[in-house]
C-alpha cells in the first residue's frame, strides 16, 4: 500500500485567510496577476518576483520568493502547525460538495507504481517546476489523487465534520473551503491504518506537479550521498479523494481544417467507422460511451461506433477510437500532442459545453468540433493499472483546488 503521512501545514492566519490563497496561476491572465500582487500578503505578491519581475536573473527571483515566505511566517502572517492530516471540504455554488484528506505521498511509491498514472507529461514542464522547487522548497497546490472508496474512511471523516474547521474561507466564484486540523494522536493513527487498507491511489490532477517533484527529488538524491528517502523533499502534497468525490467531466475537440476534404467527404469516410445519424441544428449531448457528438456545417451529428470496434480493452474508449480513426486516418492529425489545428475545450457534462463547441465552429476559425461522453471512474483506473496514457486532455476533473490555502514547506 502506498504511504500516506502527515505534515507540518503552512496556512495563512485568521487575519490573512481571506487575502492570501488564489487560484492556480496558470489559470490567471497576466493582468489579473498584476493586480493581485498588487494586494499586501498574498500568495502572488509573495511569488511577484518570480511572476511580475522583470529581472532575468531567475535564481535570485526565486531566492527572493523563499526569502519573502519566511518572512511571512516570521510576522506570524503565516502559521506553521505540528504534524497533522487535514480534512478539506468544498461547498460549491451548484450544491456540489468534494471532501478528502491533505496530506503527503512519497515519490518511491510514485516510481514503485503504487501512485498510478493515465496521462503523459511533457519533460520541458517538468524541468521547470523541479527548478523553481529546489530553489524555493515550497509545494503551494497538491496534486490530487483518488480511490475506490472505503466506509472506514467516510466514518472517520464524517466523525471529524463535527468539529470547529480551523479555516472557513469563501472564494470569488462563491465556492466555500472548510479545513479541519486533525492532530491527536489516536485520530491519526486511526487513519493511518485504513488509509494502509488502499492497495494503490490514482493522479486525477496533477500529473507535471507530481512528476516535477520526483524529478526534483531525484536530483536532490543525487547531491545527498546520506540519502535515506525520508528526506522532505521526497514527499508530494496531496489531496486524497475517493471515487465518491470527483467528478470527471467532457473535454472535447475543435479542429481547424477538414485536411482538403469538402464536407461531403469527411463525412462519407467518417461512416466507413462510424454510424452517422443527422441530428439538425440542435446541440446533441452524446448519451452514453460509443457515441460521439459531431458538429459540421451547421449541423449536429450523432457518432456511433460500429460494433466491430469495440474492443474488451483499455483502446475500447472513445478518445482512442476518435483518434485513431478520425483524427489521424482522415484529418492527418498524427501527434495531438504538438498539432496546433487542435483547440481542447472543458466541458460540462450536459449541454452547455456542445453548445461552445458550436460556437467555436460557428464562428469560422473551426471546421468541425467532437463532443466525447464523460470518461467513467471504471476506464480511468482501468488505463491507469495497465500503464497506459490516454491522448491528451481526455478528462476535466472536480474538484479544482485553491493555492495557498495549506501549503509544504521542503525546508521544515
Amino acid at each position: 500500500m502506498p504511504i500516506f503521512k502527515p505534515f507540518r501545514g503552512i496556512r495563512p492566519n485568521d487575519d490573512y485567510v481571506d487575502i492570501f490563497p488564489t487560484h492556480p496561476i496558470d489559470n490567471l491572465s497576466q493582468e489579473v496577476i498584476n493586480e493581485k500582487a498588487q494586494t499586501e500578503s498574498s500568495y502572488i505578491q509573495m511569488i511577484k518576483p518570480y511572476v511580475v519581475s522583470k529581472s532575468k536573473d531567475i535564481n535570485r527571483n526565486l531566492r527572493k520568493i523563499r526569502t519573502n515566505f519566511e518572512e511571512l511566517l516570521d510576522d506570524k502572517k503565516l502559521v506553521r502547525d505540528n504534524s497533522s492530516y487535514y480534512l478539506y471540504e468544498q461547498f460549491l455554488p451548484n450544491k456540489s460538495t468534494y471532501r478528502g484528506l491533505l496530506g503527503l505521498v512519497s515519490v518511491d511509491d510514485f516510481h514503485n507504481g503504487k501512485i498510478k498514472k493515465h496521462e503523459s507529461t511533457i519533460t520541458q514542464r517538468k524541468e521547470k517546476l523541479a527548478f523553481y522547487l529546489e530553489k524555493v522548497n515550497l509545494q503551494a497546490e497538491p496534486v490530487l489523487l483518488t480511490y475506490s472508496a472505503n466506509a472506514k474512511v467516510e466514518l472517520l471523516m464524517n466523525h471529524e465534520e463535527k468539529n470547529i474547521p480551523i479555516l472557513n474561507y469563501l472564494d470569488d466564484s462563491g465556492t466555500r473551503h472548510k479545513i479541519w486540523r486533525i492532530d491527536n494522536r489516536l485520530k491519526m493513527q486511526q487513519f493511518k491504518e485504513v488509509l494502509e487498507q488502499i492497495d494503490s491511489f490514482y493522479i486525477a490532477d496533477g500529473h507535471h506537479r507530481i512528476g516535477s517533484t520526483a524529478m526534483n527529488a531525484e536530483n536532490q538524491k543525487e547531491k545527498n550521498r546520506k540519502h535515506s528517502g525520508t528526506e522532505h523533499y521526497n514527499f508530494v502534497f496531496s489531496f486524497l479523494v475517493s471515487n465518491q468525490s470527483i467528478k470527471i467531466h467532457d473535454y472535447n475537440r475543435v479542429l481547424e481544417d477538414l485536411n482538403g476534404l469538402s464536407e461531403q467527404e469527411f463525412l462519407t469516410k467518417v461512416e466507413e467507422k462510424f454510424l452517422v445519424h443527422e441530428k439538425g441544428e440542435m446541440p446533441y449531448y452524446p448519451s452514453q460511451k460509443f457515441h460521439i457528438s459531431m458538429y459540421l456545417g451547421g449541423k449536429f451529428y450523432s457518432l456511433h461506433v460500429k460494433h466491430d470496434l469495440r474492443k474488451q480493452d483499455v483502446n475500447d474508449m472513445d478518445h482512442f477510437l476518435l483518434e485513431e480513426f478520425i483524427l489521424k486516418n482522415i484529418l492527418g492529425v498524427d501527434d495531438p500532442k504538438v498539432s496546433e489545428k487542435i483547440t481542447y475545450l472543458k466541458g460540462t457534462s450536459s449541454v452547455e459545453g456542445i453548445k461552445n463547441i458550436k460556437e467555436k465552429v460557428d464562428s469560422g476559425k473551426y471546421k468541425v468540433g467532437f463532443g466525447i461522453y464523460p470518461v467513467s471512474f471504471n476506464d480511468l483506473l482501468k488505463v491507469s493499472d495497465q500503464n497506459i496514457k490516454m491522448p491528451p486532455k481526455c478528462t476535466y476533473i472536480e474538484p479544482k483546488l485553491v493555492t495557498a490555502l495549506i501549503m509544504y514547506d521542503m525546508k521544515q
